[in-house]
């Protein structure tokens, strides 16, 4: 049987405890234009396909989202949304998978149907700023809540990218909207935290961000890290978006050392056994 959603928290990370690795978080983009594997999983079928063979590599976490986040993405309405993913959750659920599923939205609405369909964590790139109702719907509903940092939107982020010091900045954005959430009723243990590798960011304060991860997990709260084939990888070894697998298990364990306690990937065998080594070894 796969983790129980409840019991996510109480795993312990290598590098704040040395006992076990992190969470692994399989992504399963229900798009046509995200920047890695849009349109490879965009039907229902697809997904749930693509969402079991996750399951069976071993994800303890499943990301479902039906809109392109990617610098430059067009936003989609919420019904194109709603008919993306609440399809796939109700059919994972119905076919008797038990993994943990998030779903990747910003909408309240969309998030609430997920939440209903048999998602128990809402994973939010705006962290909680792009819909006023989302920290509503997280503590009604006693839902995980996942706050990420990002400069500007995915239309204009890239072009905003600049900083005095990203990981004091990433810091304070980040604790003044896990201060919001809680003040909105989201108990603190349903909160985690998402610095916004590659949302926002130059490469240069992507790097800084994962070197100096420790200081953004003593925040408190568990670390979610979504490195896996992101340009600032393919910028250090000239690698294609969809030939950077070395690059991204090398930046996940990084991560893991460094106190992330979850890894959102799209290759998840390959992190969970790359974990297993890591884990044995250290």
């Amino acid at each position: 049987m796969k983790t129980n959603p409840l019991d996510l928290l109480r795993i312990p990370t290598l590098g704040l405890f040395g006992v076990s690795a992190p969470l692994v978080m399989g992504i399963v983009n229900v798009t046509p234009d995200s920047f890695s594997d849009g349109g490879k999983h965009s039907t229902t079928d697809a997904a749930v396909a693509h969402a079991l063979k996750l399951a069976e590599d071993g994800a303890d976490i499943l990301d479902v989202g039906g809109e392109s986040t990617r610098p430059g993405s067009v936003p989609v309405t919420k019904s194109v949304e709603l008919a993306r993913v609440i399809p796939v959750i109700e059919k994972l659920r119905a076919r008797g998978v038990k993994t943990a599923i998030s779903v990747d939205t910003s909408k309240a609405e969309v998030a609430k149907a997920a939440l209903s369909a048999g998602a128990t964590i809402v994973n939010d790139v705006t962290a909680g700023a792009g819909d006023r109702d989302m920290f509503d719907v997280c503590a009604r509903r006693r839902a995980t809540l996942i706050l990420m940092h990002m400069k500007g939107s995915p239309q204009s982020m890239q072009k905003n990218a600049s900083y005095d010091d990203v990981v004091a900045e990433v810091g304070a954005h980040l604790h003044a909207r896990a201060n919001a959430a809680i003040k909105a009723g989201i108990k603190r243990d349903k909160i985690w935290i998402d610095p916004g590798f590659g949302f926002g960011k130059r490469p240069e304060d992507n790097l800084q961000l994962v070197r100096k991860l420790p200081e953004l997990v003593r925040l408190g709260y568990p670390l979610v890290l979504g490195v896996s084939r992101k340009s600032t990888l393919g910028k250090l070894t000239g690698s294609d978006v969809n030939d950077r697998e070395p690059e991204s298990l090398a930046a996940g364990l990084i991560g893991a050392l460094k106190g992330a306690a979850v890894l959102r990937v799209h290759e998840v065998g390959w992190m969970k056994r790359a974990l297993t080594v890591l884990r044995a070894m250290w």
